[in-house]
């Protein structure tokens, strides 16, 4: 199993910048958040595309802890959820052409400033697995790659969400879960 753990953990593609809530906005301050284990640790979330159309669709019950976070991490899948979401607006005629191009670009932005992790056989195998909540397969691939995630890089993570059932099964699994 170490051996697929390295192989997963040398598929991290990583990003310098931490989440912005606009296309080309610069990186926020450090502020106070509950989060926070200890004074001077960094807020590490796991992001799910509910979180980033929210924030990208300027919803106003959008992450309130969105600004918090220093460094995201999510599935190379968000981009196909969140992409494949604009197009269904798209396409029922809620969003004008100008809408689409600027939602697109803050959807791009916002994934290009996560740690993304690549869907490979390891978090496929480990979404396979027996879950102690009732999970969907992309709630189970979301959640394998957080707890892989969180288990290579020997780190604090929460689990940043709207959907209850991906929450429900993070705080199974012990993860601090902020969204739902």
């Amino acid at each position: 199993m170490r051996a697929a753990g390295q192989k997963a953990g040398a598929r991290l593609a990583t990003a310098q910048s931490r989440p912005t809530a606009e296309a080309g906005e610069a990186p926020r301050r450090h502020r106070p958040v509950a989060a926070r284990r200890t004074s001077g640790t960094a807020v590490i979330a796991y992001v799910d595309a509910s979180v980033l159309l929210r924030v990208a669709l300027r919803q106003p019950d959008a992450l309130p802890e969105w600004r918090q976070i220093d460094q995201g991490v999510a599935s190379a899948l968000v981009m196909t959820e969140c992409l494949r979401t604009l197009d269904r607006l798209r396409l029922r005629a809620k969003f004008s052409d100008a809408a689409v191009a600027t939602r697109r670009a803050t959807i791009l932005a916002l994934i290009g400033s996560l740690e993304l992790v690549e869907i490979d056989s390891v978090v496929l195998e480990r979404a396979a697995q027996p879950m102690p909540t009732e999970l969907g397969t992309r709630d189970a691939i979301h959640l394998a790659t957080a707890l892989l995630w969180k288990d290579l890089a020997h780190a604090n993570l929460i689990m940043a969400t709207h959907d209850t059932a991906l929450a429900l099964g993070a705080q199974a699994h012990g993860l601090l879960v902020v969204g739902v």
